[in-house]
Formats: C-alpha cells, sequence, structure tokens
C-alpha cells in the first residue's frame, strides 16, 4: 500500500491547498466519492479498456449519495483521466490527516468488545482528549475478541486496556 500513498499524496495536498478555505465540504464529498470507489465492481468496470472516461465518469457520478460540486468534479475528471481512481479512498484519508491538523483534531478509532453507550462514550472521548491532548473524532467499533474494556488508536498511538491485553501480558510475564 505504500505506492498507493505515495500516488495519493500529491492529490491529497493539491486538492487540500484548493478546498483549504472550505475543508468540512470538501471532506464531505470526498469522502462519499471515496466510498463509491472503493467498489471492486466500479473498479473492475473502470479498468476495462473498452470503457472511456466519460462513461466511467457517468457511473461514478451516478453511484455517488449526493451531486459533486464543481471542484469535486473538475476533481473526479482528473482522476479518471489519470487512471487514479483506485486511489481515491486514500487521497479521502489523506486529506483527512491534513484538515485535521489544521483543526487541532485527530481521528480516533475505539474498538470496545460491548456496545458503548452514548453517555459513556461522551465521557470516555472527553478522558481521551484530555490524554491526548486534542480533539478526536471518535469512530467505535465492536471487536468482542477483546472480551472487555477498550482499545483506543489515535494516528500511531494506541492505548489498549482491554482484557485481551492484559491477559497477553500476563502470558509474557509468566513465560518470562
Amino acid at each position: 500500500m505504500a505506492e498507493l500513498a505515495t500516488i495519493a499524496r500529491p492529490y491529497a495536498e493539491a486538492l487540500f491547498e484548493v478546498t483549504r478555505a472550505n475543508l468540512p465540504a470538501t471532506q464531505g464529498w470526498l469522502d462519499n466519492l471515496a466510498s463509491a470507489a472503493s467498489s471492486q465492481d466500479l473498479l473492475q468496470f473502470a479498468a476495462n479498456p473498452r470503457v472511456n472516461a466519460s462513461q466511467v465518469f457517468h457511473v461514478v457520478t451516478s453511484a455517488l449519495k449526493d451531486s459533486l460540486p464543481e471542484q469535486g468534479v473538475n476533481f473526479l475528471r482528473t482522476l479518471i483521466d489519470n487512471d487514479r481512481l483506485a486511489a481515491v479512498p486514500e487521497i479521502a484519508r489523506q486529506f483527512r490527516v491534513l484538515a485535521n491538523e489544521v483543526a487541532g483534531n485527530s481521528d480516533a478509532v475505539i474498538q470496545s468488545a460491548f456496545p458503548i453507550g452514548q453517555a459513556e462514550l461522551s465521557e470516555l472521548i472527553a478522558t481521551l482528549e484530555k490524554r491526548f491532548g486534542r480533539k478526536l473524532e471518535a469512530k467505535v467499533q465492536v471487536t468482542p475478541e477483546l472480551i472487555g474494556g477498550v482499545r483506543v488508536a489515535v494516528g500511531d498511538e494506541v492505548l489498549d486496556t482491554s482484557v485481551k491485553a492484559r491477559l497477553e501480558q500476563m502470558k509474557s510475564a509468566l513465560i518470562a
């Protein structure tokens, strides 16, 4: 995936610079585009040599939940013309990182063994924001393998308070 990240970086940076005045709106349509472009059927259709760029553009835009603004249309046409449709999810991810840096935010993935209620989630996010020193945009995933507790990933930092992690620590201590 390093190659895809390398391909996506200039597109994400260029889009970031052009849309700096309206980052949240851009992130919205870019996430929508990334969702559509992550379809394997769509990517296979786009890779077909018998299909031209306008056909690919039409299929992609018809698969979107909302219509694209003019910048989005131009961006999509550029990606299709340069055969970079597969890079859209990575472009969206890198764009989000750039936008978060400007806003002082970070994306957080909270894995929990059980569903977390809204009140508990709000309290957990407040605690994590103090711990990490920045505002967090949290996404919760239920991961039963954790047995109990939570595992939080913010960028390259991981805070693992799950029962599974504690059992692994005890296993390592007993073996050593």
